[in-house]
């Protein structure tokens, strides 16, 4: 069987509909790493980054669309700057996942406690 017969066409939503969907691209995750850190012009993310400047634009172009970066005029130059609050739905989703291995090794510390005390009064009484 061919691999291009499993090829199915599936109905995919544009790259910029959500937050989700638009930093799923590793490199629009650097910019906004970049971006954490202060405001910058295109030009410093092209040198920070190592891309070509249209590639830059183009992934800026996205973020904006979901809120996920502002631009401001500042004089010639367009000043980029994170938007933490259009993260926030990715926040509130990882979050659940946060909550679920938080209290996975609370039950572990548990478990190893119990262990050591186990192995502390095993080894209290071989004197």
């Amino acid at each position: 069987m061919l691999i291009s017969e499993y090829d199915c066409p599936v109905a995919r939503s544009a790259t910029t509909a959500d937050a989700f969907n638009a930093v799923a691209e590793p490199r629009r995750r650097q910019i906004l790493d970049v971006l954490a850190g202060g405001e910058h012009p295109v030009n410093d993310l092209v040198v920070q980054l190592g891309l070509a400047q249209p590639q830059v634009s183009k992934h800026l172009r996205v973020l904006r669309e979901v809120g996920a970066v502002e631009v401001r005029e500042a004089g010639r130059q367009r000043l980029y700057r994170l938007n933490g609050h259009a993260l926030k739905p990715i926040y509130d989703w990882v979050s659940e996942y946060e909550r679920s291995w938080s209290e996975r090794f609370d039950q572990l510390d548990v478990v190893l406690e119990e262990l050591k005390e186990k192995e502390e009064g095993d080894g209290g009484s071989d004197k």
